[in-house]
């Protein structure tokens, strides 16, 4: 199985961006795992919230294959323990073939990305940064594969 994520915007921390990259190279002794970053929409100034949505929406629908299992970041979505993440992982392994994680943009997402949504996923209670989700995002997928393999990384 390939994970996928997806990201609106570039990573312009250097800090959060150099820990990403440190995650994802972990994250790839697993399994397949890319980011894909959609540019952000210019001139935002002159649109609605809706309509920011909107346009972000169907360029993340682009990314997407008919057989993707798509996961939102979403903080409307289950909130999992490491260990549960863990074998919500592993359980999507054995039945997709890609599967897809989306941090969206500043207002969240379009009604027609919720509606392609296989599920929803949230970080915390709290509210982060973009950026910083990126980054706890990226660890608790390592985190999640190096429980899976058994390995010492997590501490229960």
């Amino acid at each position: 199985m390939k994970s996928i994520l997806i990201l609106v915007g570039k990573t312009t921390n250097k800090h959060f961006a150099a820990g990403i990259k440190d995650y994802t190279e972990r994250i790839g002794h697993y399994m397949p795992f890319e980011i894909i970053t959609i540019p952000e929409i210019k001139n935002t100034k002159s649109l609605s919230e809706e309509q920011q949505k909107e346009r972000e929406g169907e360029l993340i629908l682009k990314q997407l294959q008919a057989s993707d299992t798509l996961v939102l970041l979403d903080e409307h979505g289950a909130e999992l323990r490491s260990i549960e993440l863990a074998q919500w992982l592993e359980k999507r392994q054995q039945t997709s073939r890609r599967l897809v994680f989306v941090i969206g943009g500043p207002y969240g997402f379009s009604p027609d990305v919720y509606q392609r949504a296989n599920d929803k996923l949230s970080l915390s209670r709290l509210t982060f940064s973009h950026q910083m989700v990126r980054l706890v995002f990226t660890e608790q997928l390592y985190r999640a594969c190096t429980i899976i393999k058994g390995e010492p990384y997590h501490h229960e």
